[in-house]
Parts: structure tokens; sequence; C-alpha cells
């Protein structure tokens, strides 16, 4: 015997199928609006000096420490996390102890103050460290 009638079942009133194609569209949005920096590229804005005479050597990931100087405070930079100069030092001094060979690349803006430069060129040189390359842009390139 049966006292209720059976209850019938609504379909959903919201569609899932169309959510989650909106979804997918906001997901390929995002992603083409995205803005991919790679690690050696810090978040600063530099204008690099321009130079004809192009050093091609590269040293290794693991023996390659990238400064960068900005033409204001703070004026060096790890990465793209800002340091004062005794951290940057310490991390000169660091590097010069896991590995002798070790080089230092410099991204200086061309607007930065040479005193700064000479600063990091001389933490470099006092560490051990004789090889500092300095990053540039070829003449005509935007930069």
């Amino acid at each position: 015997m049966l006292f209720k009638p059976p209850k019938r079942h609504r379909p959903p009133s919201v569609i899932i199928v169309a959510l989650v194609d909106v979804l997918l569209v906001v997901l390929i949005f995002m992603m083409v609006s995205t803005t991919f920096k790679t690690p050696e590229q810090p978040a600063l804005k530099l204008a690099l000096p321009e130079s004809t005479q192009t050093n091609r050597v590269v040293a290794t990931e693991a023996q390659r420490l990238i400064v960068t100087v900005d033409r204001q405070a703070p004026f060096f930079y790890l990465g793209e996390r800002p340091v004062t100069y005794e951290r940057l030092r310490e991390e000169l001094r660091r590097l010069a102890e896991l590995d002798p060979a070790a080089s230092v690349s410099l991204r200086a803006d061309e607007a930065a103050p040479i005193s700064q430069i000479l600063r990091v060129m001389d933490a470099a040189r006092e560490n051990g460290i004789q090889t500092a390359n300095i990053f540039t842009r070829t003449p005509g390139s935007s930069p």
C-alpha cells in the first residue's frame, strides 16, 4: 500500500554544462592575458646602455649571480628582491666560497650612478670574483 505519491525529480534549473563552458573561457582568457616573467628578468624596467662590442661569453647558471643596479634607491636587486649593499657583499662572499670560478653579471640602468656599479664590482673583486659581465643592448634595439 502506497500512502504517498512518488516524487517527481525535476531537472536542475542551473545548467552545469554552460557553467563549465564559461569557466573554461574565463580560464583561457586569464592565461592569455597574464604576463609571464623569467626568473632572470626582474620586474624593474631598465634602459640598458648601448654597446656595439658585445661579449657573448656566458657563464653556466650554477656559477653566475645576476645583480641589478637601478637609478634610484634601493639600488641593488638580486632577482626581484631589493637588497642592501651589506647583504649583496654576503651573497658575493657565499658565491665565491661555493665556486672559486664564479662570475657576476650586472644589469644596470643607463642612468644608474656609476658609483653604485663600481661598488658592486669592488665587492666582487674583494671576495675573489674576477669575472664581471655587464648586460647591454645593441644599437637600434628597443630599451
